[in-house]
């Protein structure tokens, strides 16, 4: 069967998927790019025509990815909600349930990066916007009166730091924690954070957990 001709964007879009999905499979410092043509029936040659070297390519596939997890997380915060409420759903968005695949595509990437300055760059600046974004939110809830919290940046980076050291030890170590376990500590770090009772973080979140979006980080 004939292959349906796709435009540059939607070949770059299929090149990337199946990359991301090659590096799932693989690792970054295994998957080669006759890895990514084969799957998708075309020839190396293609491949190096829209990403002229797989550093270049294993760049763009992570920020691919990356990139539709962070489009999530400010729908998520952009509910018309308290800003508790939508904290604390992004968070439990973001905390790790040690088989979603986007975390082991970032601790990929982290690994990868210490030799990679492409890698480090993407990965680096992605980084940074996920927590300016929350930064945000705590902001605007501590300026509407919700809570207090004198430094909302590193408030952000705290809770992140958490639950990015939560998915390495869940994910690299087959789950030594309990789901329960980690949204509990979740729970707690962000009212830590807030400067309030835990208890006012009760009642059900509004989106699903992490694991449950195939390419959602965390």
């Amino acid at each position: 069967m004939a292959r349906v001709r796709l435009n540059v964007a939607e070949r770059r879009e299929e090149l990337l998927r199946a990359t991301v999905g090659q590096i799932e499979a693989r690792g970054v410092s295994s998957v080669r790019i006759a890895d990514v043509a084969s799957v998708l029936g075309v020839s190396n040659a293609l491949v190096l025509y829209h990403f002229s070297t797989k550093e270049k390519l294993v760049a763009a596939a992570f920020a691919y990815a990356a990139e539709a997890d962070l489009a999530h997380l400010r729908k998520l915060l952009a509910r018309r909600t308290s800003a508790v409420r939508r904290l604390r759903t992004a968070v439990r968005w973001y905390a790790p349930t040690g088989q979603a695949k986007g975390w082991r595509l970032w601790i990929e990437g982290w690994a990868a990066a210490l030799r990679d300055p492409a890698l480090r760059e993407v990965a680096g600046d992605l980084d940074q916007q996920w927590k300016a974004e929350l930064a945000q939110v705590i902001e605007e809830g501590a300026a509407a009166g919700e809570f207090r919290c004198a430094d909302p940046r590193s408030a952000a980076w705290r809770l992140t730091a958490l639950l990015d050291g939560m998915a390495v030890q869940t994910t690299s170590y087959a789950g030594p924690l309990s789901r329960a376990t980690m949204l509990r500590w979740t729970d707690e770090a962000l009212a830590r954070e807030l400067g309030i009772d835990p208890a006012e973080l009760n009642g059900p979140p509004d989106a699903e957990p992490h694991g449950a979006d195939p390419s959602a980080r965390g």
